[in-house]
């Protein structure tokens, strides 16, 4: 019995060091990524990725779809995004959702698209609201709903956590000429 609790404890504490290397790795990788430091951010976001760190593996994710610290790599980029998606990881599913929707790295689906911008969207991220909100307005994956478009589009520019941005790049493409910008300017009374 003193073995089986000796070896049981020895376990956690195993798989609880490998969580904490992972959480450190990836805040030392998170903290180079952010400063613009791909090359050095990489392999310690590969190394936290690997130990199963879902946001490790969103932004790995991004630095293979970007060609950030590495070559750009569609299918890696996919791979990456979708583990972290697994995890429920609203940014990854998100992009996981653009990557069906434009054929990056998979075929495109714009009905699996759809689930992950919503999937994405029910967490509250802005850049997936919005995307949801022009697939109900173009019928992209999923019936065309005026109403459900117009709920999702304003969700996403009042959104604390970048709907700002989004409203700001709507007004500039407005601007600009973007006819697809203006009417959903017009939609959301913007």
């Amino acid at each position: 019995m003193k073995k089986l609790l000796f070896f049981m404890l020895m376990t956690l504490m195993s798989l609880t060091a490998s969580a904490q290397s992972a959480d450190k790795l990836y805040e030392e990788g998170k903290k180079l990524y952010d400063a613009k430091n791909y090359t050095e951010a990489f392999p310690k976001l590969k190394a936290a990725a690997e130990k199963g760190h879902k946001k490790a593996q969103y932004r790995l994710g991004r630095c293979y779809d970007k060609g950030r610290g590495t070559t750009e790599n569609d299918q890696l980029a996919f791979q990456w995004y979708q583990k972290s998606a697994d995890q429920g990881y609203a940014k990854a599913q998100y992009e996981l959702g653009k990557c069906y929707k434009d054929g990056d790295g998979v075929a495109k689906d714009k009905k699996k698209a759809f689930e992950l911008f919503k999937k994405a969207a029910a967490q509250e991220n802005a850049d997936a609201e919005f995307a949801l909100g022009k697939c109900y307005l173009k019928g992209k994956g999923v019936a065309a709903d005026k109403a459900q478009a117009k709920k999702w589009l304003k969700r996403a520019v009042s959104n604390e956590k970048g709907g700002k941005e989004i409203l700001a790049d709507l007004r500039k493409e407005a601007t600009e000429g973007d006819e697809d910008a203006k009417a959903i300017l017009s939609l959301i009374g913007k």
